[in-house]
């Protein structure tokens, strides 16, 4: 792995410009003045921006200017000029230590987040830019900075008559919540090919969540751990869209001219709370036009707050892009989204946006379930 910084010349000037000021000011001062000690300014700023065999060099320089110091000032062999040598060269060692120190860190920070990203990816596919009838884009926040998934999570699957989404939001955040989001990922590949429902696909989700929690769940944190879901149906043939909501917050739906209003869903409880059988989740049906656009997301993002404690307005905010495409949509968002928050959010927060366009689109071949991530989506 290179240096963390690019070594550039501009920057590499800079210590060595210092190296020679210091030592011409230093032989033109009167003997009692010592500016010597000062050249040790040289590799510490040289270990800013380069690694360790740069800033060596640059200490091996900084000493041999105190070498020509002290020959134009009572000679090498005074006490003075040897105290300041020696003190000079353990100084630009100890510099180059840390640096060394410095990038080792640096390569097995890179080395962990290479692993890192990997399994990430590997749990969460990208999205097709198009499934079926949708043009699809989606965007993915994590609120820890290493992180580049956390506890909200998103798939969609592609049916014999239409296609399949699901959204939803893990308690927690960062990598401990991954472990959870990962068992409803894969209950949800399998079982939305299985379910002729979505409250029959709820409860299967349900059923999965609780067998994982009494295996896995601390004991300290019995009843405290469960995931907001909403499952969605698009069919190919028909303009309609049906939903079963798990406590997830509704999507609003964008249509042409600016309107971006919240469904109205009759949500059941969150997935591992103990809910049994199909007959607990209410199936909702809207019309979704050619044209139209769902947008669906996480409470990371409604309940992003300013610095004055105001939430986000997503609803307002959206209907100010009905107009656009779901990749620009989620751009617009993605901004203005982050300039509310101050730049950082508190939790993860994930949006899909689908578009229904007039026509299907081939290649998309039943059977097949897409998951996506945040660092492979389109802002």
């Amino acid at each position: 792995m290179g240096q963390p910084w690019q070594t550039s010349r501009a920057w590499l000037a800079l210590p060595v410009v210092l190296v020679v000021l210091i030592t011409v000011v230093d032989i033109r001062s009167p003997t009692g003045v010592h500016l010597g000690p000062a050249l040790v300014i040289a590799p510490a700023v040289t270990a800013f921006f380069a690694g360790p065999r740069t800033t060596g060099s640059v200490g091996v320089l900084a000493l041999a200017a105190q070498v020509v110091i002290a020959v134009f000032h009572g000679g090498l062999t005074t006490t003075n000029h040897i105290v300041q040598m020696i003190t000079l060269a353990v100084l630009s060692a100890l510099v180059v230590s840390l640096c060394v120190v410095r990038e080792r860190q640096g390569q097995e920070l890179a080395q962990v987040r290479s692993v890192a990203e990997a399994a990430q990816h590997v749990l969460l596919w990208p999205l097709p830019e198009h499934i079926g009838p949708l043009r699809v884009a989606c965007l993915y926040l994590a609120a820890e900075e290493e992180a580049r998934i956390g506890g909200d999570l998103y798939a969609a699957t592609r049916t014999d008559t239409g296609v399949r989404v699901m959204i939803g939001d893990v308690r927690g955040k960062g990598l401990s919540a991954i472990g959870e989001a990962a068992l409803l990922l894969g209950a949800f590949r399998e079982a939305a090919h299985q379910h002729t429902t979505l409250p029959a696909l709820a409860a299967a989700l349900e059923r999965s969540v609780t067998r994982y929690l009494t295996d896995f769940e601390p004991t300290e944190e019995v009843g405290e751990r469960f995931a907001t879901t909403l499952l969605m149906e698009i069919p190919d043939s028909d303009h309609i869209t049906r939903m079963t909501s798990c406590g997830h917050p509704p999507p609003l739906l964008l249509t042409p001219g600016g309107s971006a209003a919240p469904l109205s869903l009759h949500p059941a409880p969150p997935l591992g709370v103990g809910l049994a059988g199909p007959a607990g989740y209410t199936l909702d049906v809207f019309t979704f036009q050619p044209g139209d656009t769902l947008l669906l997301y996480t409470d990371g993002v409604t309940e992003a707050r300013d610095a004055d404690g105001a939430f986000y307005p997503i609803a307002e905010r959206a209907a100010r892009w009905t107009e656009h495409s779901p990749e620009t949509l989620l751009s617009h968002l993605r901004r203005d989204l982050l300039a509310h928050v101050g730049g950082r959010l508190g939790d993860d927060a994930a949006l899909i946006a689908l578009h229904r366009t007039p026509t299907t689109h081939p290649g998309h071949h039943p059977g097949k379930t897409i998951h996506a991530d945040g660092f492979r989506h389109r802002p």
